[in-house]
This record gives structure tokens, C-alpha cells and sequence, in this order.
């Protein structure tokens, strides 16, 4: 139940984040 709190507050500002993440992922691949 702690994560969902803390995904809940994550979600205002990890999009921008998780975005980041991922395209820091995909040129780690490509």
C-alpha cells in the first residue's frame, strides 16, 4: 500500500522523469 502513495505523488512530476528514462534507455540499446 506504501508504493501506491508513493506512485500517486510520483505522477505529477515522473512523467517528464520516466520519459528521460526511457529514451536514455533506448539510445543505451541503439
Amino acid at each position: 500500500m506504501k508504493s501506491m502513495k508513493m506512485m500517486q505523488r510520483a505522477q505529477r512530476g515522473f512523467t517528464l522523469i520516466e520519459l528521460m528514462i526511457v529514451v536514455a534507455i533506448i539510445g543505451i540499446l541503439a
